[in-house]
Formats: C-alpha cells, structure tokens, sequence
C-alpha cells in the first residue's frame, strides 16, 4: 500500500504488532476539547482515529464500512442489511451466538448498527477496562464471522419483522416511494431494509427450477455452489425456555433455499467487505500508543481485497422524466405535509463554505419577512425546514419540508408558487450583505469552540464516518462543523456557488411530493383536472400519482414580481458577545445544586458550573398550578396555552435560536415547564421575554385555530403508532392517580374559544408554586435574578401552594394482584400485536429495593433480547427495563414484546422467560454475580459528559 511518506510516518512490526502508519499533522480541535487524538492506517488499508480521554469512565468504538444497499445484488434486496443482522452472531474466535452482546451487557456496555444507502455503521460503548476485550470480539465480526446455518434462517425472520414494524409507518412508506421515482436503473430504487421474499426469492427460484439439492452438496449439473452446515456450533446450550425446538439441522438452517441464501451472503460479505472501505474511531481512557497498538493487533487481519475504497454512483436519481413533477401520496397517519426537492452535488466537497447550508439558512428562516411568516400569516404553514440531504455517495438533494395546514393542503399550488416566489427573491440578489454569512461563520465557530463532550459512542459513530468524508485528515473534527468565511477566496467558493445553486433551484428541475390520507388527497384540485391514475409502491404498496406542472404553472413560478412581504432578515441581535469564564482550579465538582432561594411562590436551586466551564447555562421552570389539569378541558386548555406561547414567540425567538440560544414551553399534567439553554450572555433576556409572554398572552382566533388542528391531528394519529407505543401509553395511564385518556381530550377540543384560553391562562397563574434549576456559567446573584422575574412575571394572585399540594401518584399494586388491560390496534392494517408486562418492586427511597431493582434490570435486559428476540424469534421489538411510575418513586420492571404473535401466547413466553431468569439467577455463580454488581457499579458512577446530561439528572430530584 501506497503511502505518502511527508504525511504518515510508519510504525514497524514488534513484539507481535502488525506495522502501521501516523498520521504527522496534530489535529484541530476545539480549545475545550481535552482529549488527545491520533489518526492511524494498517497495511490492511483500514484507517482508525484514535481518541485518548484520560477522564473517560467509559470506552466505545465505531467501524464504518464504505457500503450499504446500494451495493445490494439486484435479485436479493437487503442484502447488506441482513449482513449487519448477522455479523453480531458469533465469530471463529468467539462462536457462542451471544458472546458480544453478553460481553458488553455485564461490563455496562450496549452495541447496535444501522444500515444505511452508501455505508453500514456498527458500535459500542463499554466500561474503559473491558476496550480490549470487547474490540477482540468486535474486531472478528470483519475478518472471521460464522455465518452460522440456523442464525441465518432466524435473522431472516428479524429482518422481516424489522420491515413488518416499519410497514405502516408513512417515514419508510415515502422514502421508499422517492426511491421508487427514480430513473431506469438507478441503484437509488433499491429496497434497502430487505424481508423474508426479498431476501430468499432468488433461492426458491432456483428450487423451482431444479438447481438446488436438498442435501447441501452440489450434483454434477448444478452450477451453484452449495455450503453444507458450518461444523462450529453456532450457539453454546441454549438457555432459552422455549418448547418450540428444530427436528433437524436443514430445517434450522433453512433447508435447500436457506443454504443458498447464506451461500449468496458468504459471497457478498467476501466481495464487498474489505479493510480499504473501512473507517474506526476508538475512544479510549487507554494512551494514544496503546490504543495503537490494540488496533494494529486486533483489525490487520481484515483482509485488504483489492476493492474500491468508496464507491460512488456519479450519477442522480432524477432524471428529466422525474423533474418537473409533483407526487401525491397516501398516508396511513392524517398528515398535511409536502416536500419540494432539487437535485445537488454531493456537498461533502464543499466542506469549507457549505453553500448550500447558506440558502437553507434563508429558506428555513422563520423570522420576519421569511417565507415561513408569510404562509403562517396566510394561514396555510405551520412550519417549515430545508436543506441538503445526502441521499448516497456520489448524489445530494436540497429539500424544503413544509408542514400544512388544512387550508394550505387544499391550496398547496399556492404554497409551491410562494416558495418559488422567495427563492426568486434570493437570484435577484446581486450580491448577499456580508453580515448573512458571517454571522454563519462566527455562529459556527463560536460552537466548535466550546463544544461539549457527547456520548462515547455517538461520537465515535460521527468521527467513523465522517472519515469516509472528503476532509482533510488534520480537519476531521473542524470541517463538518465550522463555516469559513467567504472573504478568504473573494467569495469563488461560497457566493458564486450559491448563485449556481439557486439558478437551478426552479420549478422544472424540482419534484414536489404532497402526503395526505386519500380521502383528504380526494379533495384538492390537481393540476389535470381529475388526476392521473392512483398506482402502487411494490415493497410498502403505498398508493400514489405523479403529474407534470403545467406549462402555465412552470411561467407563474419563474415569474421575478417579487412579493412585499418577502425580504431577507436583518442582522442577528442574539449572537454572544461575552464569551468570557470564570475558571477557577477545584479539587472535585460539587455534586448538587443549592437552595439559594425559598419563598411562598418560589424554590430556586443554583449550581455554578465547576465542571465543564463553558459560556453556557440552562434555567428549567416547573411552574405548578391546581387549575392545570382538573378535567379533560382543563388539560386540554393548558395544552392550548402552552402552544400559543411557543407560536407567537416564534420569530422572536427564531434569532436566538440560530445563535445558540433556545427555550420550550411545554404543559405537564400539573402545569407548565419552561425550559431555556443556550449561551448566557443574553439568556436572563430571553428569560424575561419568554415569562412575560405566560403573563400577558393575547390569544389570536386565527393562531388558535391553526394550534387546535395541529394537535387535533397529533392526538388522532397517536392511535395509528406502533402497536408497542399504544401498550406503552396505556399502562402509564393505567399506572397513574388521574391522567386524562386522548379520546377525552379529543372530545373537548373543538369547541375551546380565544376567550377561554385567555381565562384559563389567567386561572392557571392565580396560584402556583414554581421550582426552578440554574446551573451553568451563572452567578448566584443572576439565578436570584431569574427567581424576581418569575415571581413578577408569574407571580401568583393569592399566596402560593406548597409543593407537596401539587404532586402527582402513582397507584401501587396490591401484593399478589395480577390485572389484564386489553384494547383493540385502530389502524387495520397492522399486523403487529403487543404486550408491556409489568412486575412491580417498591419505593425506590428504600436504598435496597433500589440496588436490587437496578441489578435485576442490568441481569435481564441482554438475555431478555437474546431469549425472546433472537432465539423465539418473537418479533423485533423485544425489551426489558426498569419502569418509574408517573409522579412517584415507584418502580417496577417492565417486559415490552411486539409480535404477530398473540398477546396470550406473548404473556406465556414471557412468565416463562421470567421463571427461566429465577433460575438462572439462583444457579449463577458468585463471579458471575460479582461482574454483574461490577457493571452496575461502574454505570452508577458514570460522570456526566455535558452540562445538558448534569442539568437533567439535577431536575428529576429537585
């Protein structure tokens, strides 16, 4: 392997170490990042970015793999999907079918992988003592996997059940169908997620035909090479308490078709995975040289098989015949939704100026004057977003999302000419005000500058493939966040390429996509007339028509007659200008927050930041108030208040937001929760703002109306999710004191008036209690600040509640007691059942309960995957966790199983799994036991990772 000796300086063998090459640039990095970095590449090809945190307390890794479904064979959709499923399940090196995940559960660690168009993601986190044995096991998934017979005739069926979970869900249906509408012969139309048909309809052809023996052993006709089952067990004694066993090895492998499909995996896996395509970050408490040589070790027998290293389909989906077009489709939930897209360069190469993050900037904009204030004033959006996807290596689109109303679905023409009016807008600039895209630049910088640490594993699953990414080795962490300045070049990279961009960004080159059920679809006015023909989607049968824009439409949108209301937002008064913190050297971070104010009205908890020492803070407000949730109405009326708030305050606070400032103001079933974060130069400001608009909203008939539809159709498409989201939703109401179902709060909402939210706002704030948390970057005197306003603002009528007036309870199980709820799944196309069994354990201010509840979760959670998923093949969803009660310290431990399968049968199979985990638990050993207590130990004892993470786990306790 060719390597460029004045970049990377190579490592010799030693000691049994592979040789490998360093990178010599240091890497740039954020001036609050501690963390040490080091970019390295075996003679495999394979490139890792290693990451020395010496605070880290836990470990992670992520391989990134330069394929994903595009790379599927033609005849066997899903291919590279079904490959992700398999490789977790068993290796040469470590064959038990659960070794990895069981590995990871005891030594407080989770694994899990994700499929996508140009590129297959896996990754983990563990405790930093286990790295080196969770990378040998992570490591064999790329150069040694089993494959084994009877895994891959059971993953077929995850695969399957994955897609059956995703059949009625309108994210995968659409996505789909815009694959579906590309041109002839587009790797794009894949059916990336695969089933069962998909995956084995080749082998039964074959069957069909006469070319696949029943015996695994090829005849002399028979072209097709034929794998006999794999002499490696492909599990230890299985645990599993299931009564369903396999009468022989061809029916646990699948048979003939079973055989031939894992023989078409094997082949795939050889010819598509290879070292050259493969990109790792480990994040380690281990140093820089150790971690070196862990990876050397454990990747370089990956084998180098000659292949592409990123391969790229030059070409886009949208052809002529797929511009100029616009698609209904129809939906399973009530949405009013429609997407405008464009083709775009990939944008990975224009990494510096990010031109195309520029126009979205404008589009997306939603302060005065953009095109979201002008559709929200003619009451047909009520939100908007844009930008540039990347749908696949080698092709971007730009898509603008606008979300409907109901006047504006039925008008939507009138909303695809605003837009093509506003992005007229944007040509007729000659040249942009130097201060839009500095403010990107100094708003981008200023957030690389003081980024905080994330998750382990989420980062190494960002770094991992952003190194398939076209940046500049030393810039890996700065170029996908930072924009540069357009002043650097004169603007040749960033201006002349926007103007490109929005010179293409016309109707002819654009697909429009509108997604309403059918009967709403039914009544909009086509462009035709009467519409096209409805035809189907083939894997998701979603129905749908495409029609062209008239030639009369085409003229409307390109017309320049620029509109009044349209103009581009002035300079942002929210950008930070006080950056400064006062770091002082502390022995050890305090552990809580103080009490620093405590009236009738108000409790306030202050913690300086001793921590992260960042420009930043967050202030949360639980304001408190009897009138919040009495009856069905007056839920729903608070409901109502809280959204009107957020709506008019949106292109106040719209500026804020970009700047790195943000609030939400959201009801809860006893009040109201106003949560602000951000950097604190001018958060006391937004504070204020945003209390003093609880105080004096003025509620406008036409916002009103739009806010009802919206959570009109939010609360009637809530009946449509999932069928383990609804078993979910009803045992928490089940398990609470009062909580108001959905159909009652439906029942109440459309004949709310203006006037009676406006009173019942006045209600809520004639008697509250308010507890409030600041922590960050502010002083003690600044969160007394915070505490004066609330209390002016919010202040209560009549003397405050004691906190204790308003809490919310749980109902506590009677011992022995054994209760079924059953309800019906609305949406008739679902084929999925499912079941959340509850144990309860106690109060979890008892300290043992707490412990042992814990311990129980930590011991159950993998072998209830490994049990009931993997090994019953119950469905894809299957998981085990503690449950804290609403409004109480009250725990239980919860089993969730979505299945076609019965809910009797799942009820079954999970009291049988819980008797198999009593003896399991009674025969386990006490080094078992102790690496169990260790795990939880080590979990427990996590130190938070941001100021959010801190601020979070501060609030539950206050």
């Amino acid at each position: 392997m060719a390597i460029d000796s004045t970049l990377w300086k190579r490592v010799d063998p030693g000691n049994g170490i592979p040789p490998y090459s360093v990178f010599v640039k240091p890497i740039e990095k954020s001036q609050q990042d501690d963390r040490e970095y080091r970019i390295i590449k075996l003679e495999n090809g394979l490139e890792a970015t290693l990451v020395h945190d010496a605070k880290a307390d836990k470990a992670a890794a992520s391989l990134d793999v330069a394929v994903g479904h595009l790379s599927d064979p033609d005849d066997m959709p899903g291919m590279a999907h079904f490959c992700e499923h398999l490789l977790f399940m068993g290796t040469e090196n470590f064959p038990k079918e659960n070794e990895y995940s069981e590995y990871l559960s005891k030594n407080n660690g989770h694994s899990n992988a994700f499929t996508s168009v140009s590129n297959t993601n896996y990754y983990f986190n563990v405790s930093t003592s286990h790295l080196t044995g969770a990378l040998a096991r992570f490591s064999a998934f790329f150069h040694c996997p089993l494959f084994s017979p009877s895994c891959t005739s059971r993953e077929l069926n995850a695969v399957d059940s994955e897609h059956r979970k995703n059949h009625q869900a309108d994210l995968w249906r659409v996505f789909q169908l815009n694959k579906h509408l590309t041109k002839p012969g587009h790797p794009w139309n894949k059916f990336g997620s695969g089933n069962r048909e998909s995956l084995s309809q080749h082998a039964k052809e074959l069957k069909t035909k006469g070319k696949l023996p029943t015996n695994g052993i090829p005849d002399a006709d028979n072209k097709t090479l034929q794998i006999p089952p794999s002499p490696i067990p492909s599990r230890m004694a299985s645990p599993t308490p299931s009564d369903i066993s396999t009468s022989s090895e061809n029916e646990a492998d699948g048979g003939a078709v079973g055989r031939e499909t894992r023989r078409r995996l094997v082949e795939w896996w050889s010819n598509e995975y290879c070292a050259s395509r493969m990109h790792l970050c480990v994040l380690g408490k281990d140093s820089l040289d150790s971690l070196s040589t862990m990876v050397s070790k454990l990747f370089s027998p990956i084998p180098n098989r000659g292949l592409d290293p990123l391969p790229t389909v030059n070409d886009h989906p949208f052809g002529e015949k797929e511009k100029g077009t616009v698609v209904q489709v129809q939906t399973i939930m009530n949405l009013h939704m429609m997407e405008i897209s464009f083709p775009l360069e990939p944008q990975a190469g224009n990494w510096r100026y990010k031109p195309a993050n520029f126009i979205a900037h404008l589009v997306g904009h939603e302060g005065p004057g953009s095109l979201l204030s002008f559709l929200k004033e003619k009451r047909l959006a009520s939100g908007l977003s844009s930008g540039p996807q990347p749908l696949g290596r080698g092709f971007d689109m730009f898509r603008i999302t606008i979300e409907l109303t109901q006047q504006g679905f039925q008008n939507y023409q009138a909303v695809i000419l605003a837009t093509f009016k506003y992005l007229s807008l944007l040509r007729s600039q000659t040249s942009f005000d130097a201060y839009h895209q500095e403010e990107i630049a100094t708003i981008s910088s200023t957030r690389f500058r003081f980024i905080e640490k994330r998750k382990p594993d989420d980062y190494a699953t960002r770094v991992a493939e952003n190194m398939a990414k076209p940046y500049p080795r030393e810039l890996l962490l700065q170029a996908p966040s930072v924009t540069w300045n357009w002043s650097e070049d004169g603007g040749v990279g960033g201006e002349e390429k926007v103007k490109e961009y929005l010179r293409a960004f016309r109707v002819e080159n654009a697909r429009a996509v509108l997604m309403g059920k059918a009967e709403e679809l039914a009544k909009v006015r086509t462009f035709g007339g009467a519409g096209g023909a409805w035809e189907e989607e083939p894997w998701y049968g979603t129905k749908y028509r495409v029609e062209r824009f008239p030639e009369e439409f085409v003229k409307a949108c390109g017309d320049n007659t620029p509109i009044q209301e349209m103009f581009l937002p002035g300079p942002n008064q929210f950008i930070p200008q006080n950056l400064e913190v006062d770091k002082k050297d502390v022995e050890s971070p305090t552990r809580r927050p103080h009490l620093i104010w405590d009236t009738s009205l108000c409790r306030v908890w202050h913690k300086k930041d001793d921590r992260f020492w960042v420009p930043k803070a967050h202030v949360i407000i639980d304001i408190r108030s009897r009138f919040a949730d009495p009856s069905p109405r007056s839920t729903v009326l608070t409901r109502l208040f809280t959204d009107l708030i957020t709506d008019s305050l949106v292109e106040f606070s719209y500026d804020a937001d970009l700047a790195g400032l943000s609030y939400t103001c959201t009801s809860h079933p006893k009040g109201l929760y106003v949560a602000l974060q951000g950097y604190n130069d001018k958060l006391t400001n937004l504070v204020s703002t945003v209390l003093e608009r609880v105080k004096t909203l003025k509620v406008k008939p036409e916002r009103l109306a739009v806010v009802k539809e919206q959570n009109k159709k939010n609360w009637e498409n809530f009946f449509m999710n999932q069928s383990y989201q609804l078993a979910t939703y009803y045992t928490s109401w089940l398990m609470s004191e009062k909580a108001w179902r959905i159909e009652e709060l439906l029942g109440e909402l459309d004949g709310i008036t203006p006037e009676e939210v406006e009173q019942h706002g006045f209600y809520i704030l004639s008697q509250v209690h308010m507890d409030i948390l600041v922590i960050g970057n502010m002083t003690q005197d600044q969160a007394a600040e915070i505490a004066e306003l609330a209390e002016k603002d919010v202040g209560s009528l009549k003397d405050g509640l004691q906190p204790s007036d308003l809490n919310e309870y749980a109902l506590v199980l009677p011992p022995g007691s054994n209760f079924v709820y059953s309800t019906d799944v609305r949406n008739p196309a679902q084929t999925n059942n499912a079941i959340t069994y509850y144990t309860h354990i106690g109060p979890m201010n008892n300290q043992r309960l707490r412990v042992v509840s814990a311990l129980l979760t930590q011991i159950m959670t993998e072998p209830a995957f490994n049990v009931l998923r993997t090994k019953e093949q119950l469905g894809y969803i299957v998981s085990c966790g503690g449950l804290l009660l609403p409004g109480s310290t009250l725990k239980g431990i919860r089993v969730i199983v979505q299945s076609e399968k019965t809910p009797g049968y799942l009820e079954k199979r999970v009291e049988a799994f819980l008797d198999y985990m009593k003896n399991t638990i009674e025969e386990m050993s006490e080094e078992e036991f102790g690496e169990q207590k260790e795990g939880l130990e080590k979990r427990w004892r996590e130190e938070y990772k941001n100021l959010g993470e801190e601020s979070g786990g501060f609030i539950i306790r206050v």
